[in-house]
């Protein structure tokens, strides 16, 4: 699945019904291959070093499940202002790396109307390490594991 608006809504609402009235909050959305969306929170502790990215919980379930994941999403707000669109960080992106350069992320543009546009991983990341270790592709899932 293409990343569209209805991954960005599906992110939003876990965000408003996990998080209301927060100071800020964060939450993501990811598709798996048939469509169907996974949602997820990040995991908040008094120890940063012990807290995980929004999207991990989608990474892990998509993976647990032995499922492709092709779309991620990651939103935040501060308070009652407006939605942040947050493209994955270099960790989320090596996570997703999984699955391939064509998984498409959401990153922020706030030039534009919705505020937000779509990558592929391999666009975020055109000089991949790991591509050092294979005849010069992206790792297949296989060679990750």
């Amino acid at each position: 699945m293409r990343l569209d608006q209805r991954l960005i809504d599906a992110a939003i609402e876990l965000l408003d019904h996990r998080w209301p009235g927060a100071d800020y909050a964060v939450a993501a959305a990811a598709y798996l291959d048939d469509g169907e969306i996974l949602t997820s929170v990040g995991l908040d502790n008094i120890n940063a070093a012990a807290g995980l990215c929004a999207e991990t919980g989608n990474i892990c379930r998509a993976y647990t499940l032995n499922r492709t994941l092709t779309a991620s999403v990651c939103v935040g707000r501060e308070g009652d202002g407006p939605i942040n669109f947050l493209a994955p960080c270099g960790i989320c992106q090596e996570r997703l790396a999984l699955w391939g350069p064509g998984v498409e992320a959401a990153v922020p543009k706030p030039g534009e109307e919705r505020g937000w546009g779509v990558r592929t991983l391999g666009e975020l990341n055109p000089v991949y390490w790991a591509t050092q270790f294979t005849d010069g592709s992206w790792p297949s899932l296989a060679e990750h594991r």
